[in-house]
């Protein structure tokens, strides 16, 4: 017998599902992901609509995923990690250059006031922009197009996220940057150049730079031009 008030149970599959979602946020909290706001986007939004259907099952894994194109989904903490050093408000607008599926575009968007998306591959941005729309994630748009020769009028934008691997923020994203702004992009060690760190580049009002190591990466590089074969 039910009680009245009482819910009703889940099937057998939602309760997969709401324990695979329960133990995936377990696990970014137990690695270190404290922003509430990136939780609760990584929450509602589904991993699964963002990879390949045949590693759907994987989805909830914290593995990197590959996409079309050659290009590759980062694991889940460390899109996590990477949006999360970005300090977002709701009064934010975020330049993304790499949209990849659109994962960390859609995370980005639950908190961010807008964010603006390159992707150099046309196929990538076609269907990024296809899963954002089915989502209902209006404050974002995915351009096909190279975001490292964005002009400096599309800018301010008070955050900057660069997902791949630079040498050097480089001055294209600089003149974009508001004056206290943040860029999070990917580099490699200056010491040992086969292992990257994420670093945060901060601009003071004085217009220095101050980069702080956030963590250990392997990212693939940004590569500059819109690619018209894929």
């Amino acid at each position: 017998m039910t009680l009245q008030n009482e819910p009703a149970p889940l099937s057998d599959g939602s309760a997969a599902l709401a324990q695979a979602k329960a133990a995936f946020l377990l696990t970014m909290r137990a690695r270190g992901i404290q922003d509430v706001n990136v939780l609760r986007a990584l929450e509602t939004v589904p991993r699964e609509i963002f990879v390949p259907h045949r590693y759907q099952d994987l989805a909830r894994r914290h593995l990197a995923l590959p996409l079309r194109c050659g290009q590759t989904l980062p694991e889940p903490w460390l899109s996590a990690r990477m949006i999360e050093a970005l300090s977002l408000s709701n009064r934010h607008r975020v330049l993304e250059i790499g949209a990849g599926s659109g994962y960390a575009t859609a995370l980005i968007a639950r908190i961010a006031q807008h964010v603006v998306s390159f992707e150099r591959f046309q196929s990538l941005a076609i269907e990024a922009g296809a899963r954002l729309l089915r989502l209902g994630v209006d404050r974002a748009s995915v351009t096909w197009g190279d975001g490292l020769a964005i002009a400096a009028e599309a800018g301010p934008f008070d955050r900057v996220i660069v997902q791949g691997a630079l040498n050097e923020p480089p001055q294209s994203l600089l003149a974009v940057l508001a004056a206290d702004g943040v860029m999070v992009m990917a580099r490699p060690d200056r010491f040992e150049p086969r292992r990257q760190h994420v670093v945060r580049v901060a601009r003071h009002g004085s217009g220095g730079l101050e980069v702080t190591p956030i963590c250990a990466c392997r990212l693939q590089a940004i590569l500059a031009g819109a690619s018209h074969a894929l």
